[in-house]
């Protein structure tokens, strides 16, 4: 029997999958325990609600992706590292989950809370890392806002997801031309 980390880890894989396969409104705790061969007990100890189990899930999910981005020992290319982790992130899966769960938010009030407080969690954010790395470096001051790149970023990165190509040109426009010039104008603060 599988147990702590491992059991949690197949009940939050399994929601996103099943999120992705049958949208929120047809997410069960049934179908949950079912795909990760647990008990139903054992996700209603942990998560109280199916929102709480789908918050948990993303946040595990954003975590997972965030800890596979590379230090390339330089706050540009780790830039680039990211904006390049988001865009193997930005396929028709990923999106179609996303998604989803903002037009079901609409209708959900658990659902919509939990998600405002998944956004809202800047921890969860693909690009702290990769700032605090350089603040350690000392390629940028410790007041570095994080928060403000991230929302600029993600930003122009829906907009480009929905009008445009995410390619290595739009990459380099937002690293070069907007992050690190936001970044730079922070400094002379």
């Amino acid at each position: 029997m599988v147990r702590g980390k491992e059991r949690e880890d197949a009940i939050l894989a399994a929601v996103i999958e099943l999120v992705v396969e049958g949208g929120y409104a047809n997410l069960t705790m049934d179908g949950v325990a079912a795909r990760a061969q647990a008990s139903k007990a054992t996700i209603y100890r942990r998560w109280r609600n199916k929102a709480q189990l789908v918050k948990a899930a993303l946040d595990a999910y954003d975590a997972e992706q965030n800890e596979a981005i590379p230090d390339t020992g330089e706050l540009r290319s780790d830039l680039y590292a990211v904006m390049r982790a988001l865009k193997e992130r930005a396929n028709e899966r990923h999106l179609a989950l996303i998604n989803g769960l903002i037009a079901a938010a609409r209708h959900d009030e658990e659902l919509d809370a939990a998600l405002k407080e998944h956004v809202a969690n800047e921890e969860l954010s693909p690009f702290l890392v990769s700032l605090q790395r350089a603040v350690d470096r000392g390629e940028l001051p410790a007041d570095a806002d994080s928060e403000l790149v991230h929302d600029v970023a993600e930003a122009m990165i829906m907009r480009q997801v929905t009008a445009g190509e995410f390619d290595e040109a739009f990459i380099s426009r937002v690293v070069d031309d907007v992050l690190l010039v936001l970044l730079r104008n922070g400094e002379q603060k």
